[in-house]
């Protein structure tokens, strides 16, 4: 995926620089646009009943036909749809567009970064006192559209590759194949790991820990939908607060994209130690940036640090004392937390291509 946005070296003239913005505003544009799409329902009417005119999207989302117009010619304006002048100006949504801005089972599905982008701008202005003071923003204050934008952003690749992913490495598959295995999922969000370790392991058992209240009332509605809530139970908790129902209780533990957004990532992994048989296993999945800061980083890098800035370090803030990790956790930071939470080592699982993830094992003892 090419952010297409140019980076003007350091030594740059000054015209780079006002082109470099200038590209960056242009694609700040499309994303605030897509969100305004995707909220609104226009590429989803689009994509089901078009070409449509501005009056047919208008009727069909309940929507103001004046904006409907000034919407799709941007957006055909932009190359993101299609104009067809041949009476009544009609507009198309093609088909890759449509499934990777509708398509919520798609791995190309993409609209939510949008929405995660406006739900956190939204939020400038506590930002800026954030960044002033010192304080942070929570999910809480981020809202419905930051919390499960991240939720809908994650849930094909948990839905269609996780249990393969995993079934893919020996080490982790056998022990959540045992017999009445008992699995923990920390920080579960929505559910949809959850739910995707369920599939994956029919005979477990799973528990999905997460403090945030909304998360854990959607998680439950989605487990249903699925059909698993019969071996999931989802229980609004702190993380760190483990210990004291679960001790030695699980055969496996998982962090999906989760341990760079808490406050004190070190007490929870303390607590998942305890709750975790000496014989079991502890898999971090989180991002997969590189061992150490660049001059000029990759688009992962960028990606990352934009979702930092904005999202994962002011949440990390807004509860102290805070380790203030952010999105852009190095595996050298990773491993010093597992080492201080009493883990022997941490090692990189073998699975690749996994959107921008990487997965590690906190190991419980040294390998023999």
């Amino acid at each position: 995926m090419s952010l297409d946005v140019p980076s003007p070296h350091a030594s740059a003239p000054a015209d780079a620089w006002a082109e470099h913005v200038f590209s960056a505003a242009l694609g700040a544009i499309d994303i605030l646009a897509i969100h305004l799409g995707d909220r609104l329902g226009w590429y989803r009417a689009l994509a089901s009943d078009g070409p449509l005119t501005a009056d047919d999207l208008a009727r069909l989302t309940g929507t103001h036909p004046r904006y409907a117009r000034e919407w799709l010619e941007q957006q055909a304006t932009s190359g993101l749809i299609v104009a067809i002048d041949d009476g009544p100006m009609r507009f198309a949504l093609p088909a890759g567009a449509a499934e990777a801005l509708t398509d919520t089972r798609s791995l190309a599905y993409i609209a939510p970064l949008a929405r995660m982008l406006a739900g956190a701008a939204a939020q400038m202005p506590a930002l800026l006192d954030a960044y002033r003071t010192g304080r942070g923003v929570s999910w809480e204050q981020l809202g419905d559209d930051a919390r499960w934008s991240q939720a809908d952003m994650n849930r094909p690749w948990f839905e269609q590759m996780l249990g393969e992913a995993i079934e893919g490495v020996p080490e982790i598959h056998d022990v959540l194949e045992r017999e009445d295995a008992r699995i923990v999922d920390v920080a579960c969000g929505a559910g949809w790991s959850t739910i995707a370790l369920a599939h994956a392991y029919p005979g477990a058992t799973i528990v999905g820990v997460d403090i945030d209240a909304p998360s854990i009332e959607m998680a439950r509605v989605n487990a249903a939908e699925a059909g698993v809530a019969g071996r999931v139970e989802f229980v609004a908790m702190d993380s760190a607060e483990l210990t004291e129902n679960y001790r030695a209780s699980f055969d496996g533990a998982f962090i999906f994209e989760a341990l760079h957004d808490m406050p004190r990532p070190v007490e929870v992994l303390d607590a998942i130690r305890a709750c975790v048989k000496s014989d079991g296993v502890v898999v971090v999945m989180d991002e997969g940036v590189g061992d150490a800061p660049v001059s000029v980083g990759d688009e992962v890098e960028r990606l990352m640090y934009g979702f930092s800035l904005f999202v994962c370090l002011p949440d990390g803030m807004s509860s102290q004392p805070s380790a203030g990790t952010g999105t852009v956790m190095r595996p050298s930071v990773l491993a010093s937390y597992a080492r201080e939470a009493g883990f022997s080592s941490v090692s990189v699982l073998p699975i690749d291509g996994f959107s921008f993830f990487r997965f590690y094992r906190l190991h419980l003892r040294d390998a023999a």
